[in-house]
């Protein structure tokens, strides 16, 4: 794969199966240059017989696809460019889509009512005169913001506390109905007003975000996750609240503050009407989230105590949504060594893996006993597959012409490391005989993990020419609490060791690898241990560091996380802070550092660079910055085709004229 191959890496949504089984619907999207954007349809995939799958819709951009509880119809979301997703709906045999909702700022979620008839979703309600109510008003020219709280921004959002999103009911339409259209002007040229999509019913309100929605299967609740208590602006506690949708009167009624302080993560019922969530318990203080592996919960009635039915120790379900699945069970996701594992869980607490370690499991549907999973593997960025007795039967191939164009599968390695401890990861060797230099990746997290699945800069950068070396060191997720949590106020230490280790261990695994042309890059937590690193080891030829956490004394005030990421990870006495610091010990650095950031990063600010990048170009270290403007922390994930092409552009030129390699030189 090469960076003009990004068109090529298809993506799967979580799939829906239709009621009587038979087929199932995903939504199939992939960056696309020529557009410059992310677009994408729904598809239907067959469960039997040799039907190959085929396009649904036909938007721009199609996605989150949803069977009625009938199977009748399918809701999902669809965005045209430059606005916002809205919810439709559409036969299920086909047909042209009608909206449910014209919401300023769109739709991010959805629901089925159970009987059918009903559309609960999430939306967020923009302060008058601001995010155009007021036609003609210019965002510079919006009355000032007063904020008196200390989380008021998202990163890819902006500001939060003038648009809070909440939850509202809206009615199905007919789909098979006479359309409503827009009437011709009046002989004075005036236009009638005719409303194109019914008013929905508002179901929550209040100076917090509502989100996770749930109908009950009986739908005499609604189940939502939101932070309503007083200190919420100091922790990251959240709780469930259920709301009875058929009453305009009804007040949300938490059922889970009393009994725990969790931060929740989701949540959903089973056939059988428990309740079931996942959350991280974070502690008395209720910022105590620092790997804190998310376990699931079950709430058999309004008043009952929450149920702990997995261990968090060893099972980690961050990434997990909650699929009802037969009478007793839900469907859960194990983040576990690099992969997903489909799990089921009773409410009695049993567990039992459905899927191995060679796979992630991306989403995952069942319709009676037929289950369907959107997957990766190595080879894979995006199918669909039916799982058989653990077996999955691949439906789908849209990954084809990615292994045309090339895709390097990985050797898995763990390396044992100075103190004895096991460091897992993956080694990416080009092709040919060497020797190859060498870049060293550093995933983002730091409570993160890389995975099994393909990962497009490995590929472009061994395709180029690199071997490329990845770990998930101490600090990663996926290997149980302790593993995460030993870097606590003490990051750069054995999470140095960790990646240096495992380097030397695959380049001496590795004959083709060439010890002496070395480099180094990450992004987020991985643009840190980058800045620490070079810092403390000098073998490195080049470094990239990418949207980085430099300056934890800086980071509170500026980061939309900046309340209690820095406090929990690197703790508040200043010379704690500052033995952590890369900004510290930024006389130190030698090496030639590209610094990479984008201009709307509100996780790690841009300041965060500026400073870095200053520091290095007045110590005479050779350094340059570059800004990717209108982009934030996802850009090499979620960022403009263009500009994640451009950025390879920028790395593989960074690299040739610092580490060249037989493929990719200056």
């Amino acid at each position: 794969m090469k960076a003009a191959d990004l068109d090529l890496l298809t993506s799967v949504s979580a799939p829906t199966v239709h009621p009587g089984g038979g087929r199932a619907v995903v939504s199939v999207t992939h960056p696309d240059l020529a557009a410059d954007a992310t677009v994408g349809q729904l598809w239907t995939v067959p469960l039997t017989g040799h039907a190959a799958p085929k396009r649904l819709t036909r938007g721009f951009r199609d996605t989150a696809p949803q069977f009625s509880p009938d199977g009748r119809l399918i809701a999902f979301l669809r965005a045209v460019p430059k606005s916002p997703p809205q919810l439709f709906v559409v036969d299920a045999g086909g047909g042209e889509p009608v909206p449910v909702t014209d919401r300023k700022l769109g739709v991010s979620e959805f629901a089925w009512a159970p009987d059918g008839r009903a559309l609960a979703f999430v939306s967020r309600e923009p302060e008058q005169g601001r995010y155009g109510t007021v036609e003609g008003l210019e965002p510079n020219a919006e009355p000032a913001r007063r904020i008196r709280t200390l989380k008021y921004q998202a990163n890819g959002l902006g500001y939060i506390t003038d648009r809070r999103s909440h939850i509202y009911l809206a009615q199905v339409p007919d789909v098979w109905g006479e359309p409503v259209v827009q009437p011709a002007p009046n002989p004075d040229g005036a236009l009638p007003s005719v409303a194109l999509v019914a008013e929905p019913r508002q179901l929550t309100t209040g100076e917090w975000d509502d989100h996770s929605i749930a109908f009950a299967p009986d739908g005499s609740a609604l189940a939502f996750i939101s932070a309503r208590h007083e200190s919420r602006d100091d922790d990251l506690r959240s709780s469930v609240f259920l709301i009875d949708p058929r009453d305009p009167n009804a007040e949300p009624r938490d059922v889970t503050a009393e009994h725990g302080s969790w931060s929740m993560i989701e949540l959903g019922y089973g056939l059988n009407g428990v309740l079931y969530f996942t959350a991280q318990d974070v502690g008395d203080s209720g910022r105590d989230f620092v790997a804190r592996n998310a376990a699931l919960y079950a709430v058999d009635a309004e008043s009952a105590e929450p149920r702990l039915l997995t261990d968090p120790e060893t099972v980690d379900l961050t990434e997990s949504a909650i699929v009802a699945f037969e009478d007793d069970s839900v469907l859960v996701q194990d983040r576990s060594r690099g992969a997903l594992v489909l799990t089921r869980v009773t409410a009695a607490g049993e567990s039992e893996r459905l899927t191995g370690s060679e796979v992630v499991i991306g989403g995952v549907a069942a319709a009676g006993a037929t289950l369907v999973a959107a997957f990766a593997d190595a080879t894979t960025h995006g199918d669909v597959a039916l799982i058989e007795r653990g077996d999955l039967r691949r439906l789908t191939d849209f990954s084809q012409s990615l292994r045309v164009a090339g895709v390097i599968a990985p050797r898995e390695l763990t390396v044992t490391g100075r103190d004895g401890y096991p460091v897992h990861g993956w080694v990416f060797s080009p092709d040919g005989d060497g020797p190859h230099p060498v870049l060293l990746n550093i995933h983002g997290g730091p409570f993160a993990a890389y995975t099994v699945s393909v990962f497009d800069e490995a590929q472009v950068y061994a395709q180029a020419g690199y071997a490329v070396v990845m770990c998930n060191p101490r600090g990663s997720a996926g290997y149980g609490q302790e593993h995460g949590r030993v870097i606590r106020q003490a990051m750069g230490t054995v999470d140095l060791n960790d990646v240096l280790d495992f380097l030397d261990g695959a380049i001496a695994e590795n004959p083709s690898f060439d010890a002496e042309r070395v480099g180094i890059m990450g992004g987020s937590y991985g643009g840190y241990l980058t800045a620490w690193t070079i810092a403390h080891d000098h073998r490195f030829a080049a470094a990239i560091v990418e949207r980085g956490f430099l300056d934890p004394e800086a980071f509170v005030g500026t980061s939309d996380i900046g309340s209690f990421f820095g406090d929990e990870y690197t703790g508040t006495d200043p010379e704690l802070i500052r033995s952590q610091s890369p900004q510290a010990v930024v006389a130190q650095v030698a090496t030639p550092t590209l610094v990479l950031h984008s201009s709307n990063d509100l996780r790690c600010p841009l300041g965060q660079a500026e400073r870095y990048y200053a520091s290095l170009k007045r110590q005479g270290v050779e350094t340059e910055l570059v800004v990717f403007p209108g982009e934030d922390h996802e850009l090499s994930r979620a960022g403009r085709p263009r500009h994640r092409q451009e950025r390879f552009d920028v790395i593989l030129d960074w690299w040739a004229h610092h580490l060249p390699s037989a493929r990719n030189s200056a």
